[in-house]
């Protein structure tokens, strides 16, 4: 029988000793020599609607310019319905809201919620979701099943406020999870819950999964969501040669074999430089604009004409009964209007992308050198498992550090370094992120063994340009951070292995 240790006593263990490990990140901090006046105030990522990044001079310039010019809204919104289609085609069409969270709201709601109107019991539909990342946000529309998932999002903040245990879920909606072959789902982090870890995703059995599960539920199938990111950390780098992820198209066409839509979730990703919308087949894709496309704060939704009509209408901002092309009136979401202010800096951000993509591009190829180059310099001391992938969807750089947990590279070692989970970052014990911001930067998504990092967080300047030292400094205190929950769990190896003695 396993004698043991076990990864509850390494995850035990850091957290009786989380206090001294955080200091030992402060002491180490004087190896990084960062100045006294960047500290807190530079990062990994401006990646986060909760703690956006400063905008560029084009975009702010955009927003005031627009909030001194007296034009009516429905102009702005068809200007930027234009840029869409000049990049996609006149088959797309766009909208924009205050968030895309509210673009999943409203998708959900408009294009796989069945119809409460009309004689009989109301229906119930099922969107089938692969079992990944951060699906507290895609995922979390509808009540989840098979029923050993209905707690899943408990402590992520899905379900929590005043609604309590309603949270955003539909009244008529579920969501059917399918987990993924290859990717384990092992329980890790001081919280202790599974964690997906996806580098080892079979793209084409993971299509099996989800086709079988929509046949399962092919009475009541209402759609297919997933995340449109596409780098390996979240089980898309299995790719066809044009780029496009393996997963993505698979899903679009189980979309379209059952004539239902697909809705991408691309918060984070970069409109036109990345995931093509068109060569995965969605139906809808939802960004961020306040992430990494360079935005306000700001939700875009692109989609095809046909269910774009439902959005718009939702939105208020098609059609009004005179019999319009476009409009801007009162439908039943305007809660998420987006204002004036945003939908000019959303115009200016989309144009930039468009007309320059390369001032997005070239701060994402130094970053990805800048770590390629921090990671040589740090590889002696970090354990082999280690992976490093640019994404200019992701808008930067994913390291991955789960296989630094597989046999092959542990060795003698009892364990890897330690992965904190999604809800150890709610509850503020992923000590990862908070060592770091020890030492004087700014943390960001490091849920799962996966660390993104991005420009924006400090490291660019007012025209966009990347501020190289202070991208270095956090590439590098990323590193010294993994070796320092290295040592820790060498500690831990250690004192278990008395402790059991």
């Amino acid at each position: 029988m396993p004698a043991g240790p076990f990864r509850l006593d390494l995850y035990q263990f850091l957290q009786n000793h989380a206090a001294a490990i955080v200091e030992d990140s402060g002491r180490r901090a004087a190896d990084l020599a960062i100045p006294e006046d960047w500290e807190g105030r530079f990062g990994l990522s401006a990646s986060n609607s909760s703690h956006p990044g400063p905008l560029r001079r084009a975009v702010i310039d955009a927003i005031a310019a627009g909030s001194r010019d007296l034009v009516p809204l429905v102009r702005v919104g068809d200007a930027i319905r234009r840029v869409v289609k000049s990049v996609y085609g006149d088959e797309y069409d766009a909208a924009v809201v205050n968030s895309a969270e509210a673009g999943l709201w409203v998708s959900y709601e408009t294009l796989i919620a069945p119809s409460l109107v009309g004689r009989g019991d109301p229906s119930r539909v099922k969107a089938v979701v692969p079992y990944e990342r951060h699906i507290e946000h895609h995922a979390s529309y509808g009540r989840p099943v098979p029923g050993f998932y209905k707690d899943l999002f408990a402590d992520r903040g899905a379900t929590a406020g005043e609604l309590g245990l309603l949270g955003r879920r539909q009244e008529n909606v579920d969501v059917a999870l399918v987990k993924l072959p290859g990717a384990r789902y092992d329980v890790h982090g001081i919280k202790s819950y599974p964690a997906p870890l996806l580098l080892e995703v079979d793209a084409e059995a993971a299509a099996l999964a989800l086709g079988a599960a929509a046949d399962r539920h092919a009475a009541e199938l209402g759609g297919f969501v997933s995340l449109a990111y596409d780098t390996p950390g979240f089980g898309y780098g299995t790719r066809f040669a044009d780029g496009t992820a393996v997963l993505h198209r698979r899903i679009g066409e189980l979309a379209a074999r059952f004539g239902v839509p697909y809705i991408a979730d691309n918060a984070w990703g970069v409109p036109f430089l990345g995931t093509d919308i068109r060569r995965i087949g969605a139906d809808v894709m939802l960004f961020s604009l306040d992430k990494v496309a360079g935005g306000p704060s700001a939700g875009l939704i692109v989609g095809r004409e046909g269910p774009m009509v439902n959005i718009r209408r939702a939105l208020g901002i098609h059609g009004e009964r005179f019999g319009t092309v476009s409009s801007h009136g009162k439908g039943s979401h305007v809660a998420v209007d987006p204002g004036k202010e945003a939908l000019h800096g959303t115009l200016a951000a989309l144009r930039t992308l468009r007309d320059a993509p390369e001032t997005i591009l070239a701060p994402i190829e130094q970053t990805h050198a800048i770590v390629l180059d921090e990671f040589e310099r740090a590889r002696g001391r970090l354990w082999d498992g280690i992976a490093i992938a640019a994404s200019a969807n992701l808008g930067g750089v994913e390291i991955n550090y789960q296989r630094t947990w597989a046999p092959a590279s542990r060795g003698d070692r009892p364990w890897g370094i330690p992965i904190f989970t999604h809800e150890d970052r709610i509850a503020r014990s992923n000590l990862f992120n908070q060592a770091l911001a020890r030492a004087g930067v700014l943390p960001n998504l490091s849920d799962d063994a996966n660390i993104l990092i991005t420009p924006g967080a400090g490291t660019l300047d007012g025209e966009g340009r990347l501020i190289e030292d202070r991208m270095r400094l956090a590439v590098r205190a990323v590193f010294h951070t993994l070796i320092l929950l290295q040592d820790w769990t060498e500690r831990a190896a250690r004192e278990t292995g008395q402790d059991r003695g």
